[in-house]
């Protein structure tokens, strides 16, 4: 379906003021014809004046960034955009099939041009037919996903996105809103199994063959990038752009949280110890240079072992070394 501007739509305020104009006149005709009995002027009176509310109903607000997709008997009649006060057919339908669909996600503006339907409890539903056309935010719910290690996680992601084709929009889909927020669902799946949580080793995120560094928690600009990439592939057919996509929450799951926070405590001691023993093996070696060099001492490789063996139990011990002084000799 093609999108079709209503570019030259009758002044709004012109055609209210005529229509008011008519109606009175329709008035002052059902009045002169009764004072005359005229059978003529009684008629067209009665009948404009039982008939004359219909073209009130061609007339439409719009505020801005708001649009009207119209149906005339059926057919797609064409879209009314911009602001200002137009009048249309007043058989044309204004068609919205979102209009109830309320998701996670900043609400379509304006109040005016709604229906009002009976839900099955009685009360009166009101929704607006009017399509926004500002940038609106999506924020789906979180999802527990497999990443490409099987680790599941917890991640959820907002998504900015506007209309961009009304007749697609309205159209060509069922309704945008829902298709938009399963697209999002689907696409996140799609590429969070791409990547592991944390830097792995010979992980081919980016399908080039070789194993790169690419993460969830490290590369989430890109991750990002590519989700909005494949979203806006998915719902191009309905008329929708996304603008941006961005990662609101990133944790792993509950159930295997705890083991994982070990893991990356454990890692973390790893990690620490062994700048500990190379800090301490580069300062045993500046030591006994020190020394050869000043000839304070000469020392045999059994003094050297034991003075090595002394420096590194002090420089990687978790407590304060406890001096020990020797008076009387070495051996």
């Amino acid at each position: 379906m093609k999108e079709k501007i209503l570019a030259k739509n009758p002044n709004g305020a012109g055609m209210l003021m005529l229509w008011i104009f008519l109606y009175l006149l329709a008035a002052a005709l059902l009045v002169i014809g009764i004072i005359l009995s005229a059978p003529l002027l009684t008629s067209l009176g009665s009948i404009w004046l039982g008939l004359g509310w219909i073209p009130f109903l061609g007339l439409k607000i719009l505020q801005p960034q708001e649009a009207l997709v119209l149906t005339l008997f059926g057919k797609y009649h064409g879209t009314l955009k911009g602001d200002g006060f137009f009048w249309v057919n007043p058989f044309c339908v204004a068609v919205n099939p979102a209009a109830k669909t309320k998701l996670r996600q900043s609400d379509d503006v304006g109040k005016d041009s709604v229906s009002s339907v009976i839900s099955a409890n009685g009360q009166i539903e009101i929704a607006s037919k009017k399509i926004s056309l500002k940038i609106m935010t999506l924020n789906n719910n979180r999802q527990k996903i497999n990443d490409c290690l099987g680790n599941p996680i917890e991640i959820g992601i907002a998504v900015t996105w506007k209309v961009t084709d009304t007749a697609k929009a309205v159209f060509d889909v069922d309704n945008y809103k829902e298709y938009l927020s399963l697209q999002c669902d689907t696409a996140l799946r799609n590429i969070v199994r791409l990547y592991p949580y944390d830097v792995a080793k010979n992980v081919d995120t980016t399908g080039d063959g070789i194993a790169d560094e690419g993460s969830l928690r490290g590369s989430s600009e890109v991750v990002a990038q590519r989700i909005r990439d494949e979203i806006q592939q998915k719902v191009l057919n309905a008329g929708l752009e996304i603008v941006e996509a961005r990662i609101t929450y990133l944790a792993y799951a509950p159930e295997i949280a705890m083991a994982m926070l070990q893991r990356q405590q454990a890692s973390a001691v790893i990690d620490a110890r062994k700048m500990i023993v190379d800090g301490a093996v580069g300062m045993v070696e500046m030591a006994l240079e020190r020394l050869s060099e000043s000839g304070v001492v000469d020392l045999d490789e059994e003094r050297k072992a034991v003075m090595v063996s002394n420096l590194l139990v002090v420089l990687c011990g978790n407590h304060d070394a406890q001096p020990v002084v020797n008076s009387g000799s070495l051996y």
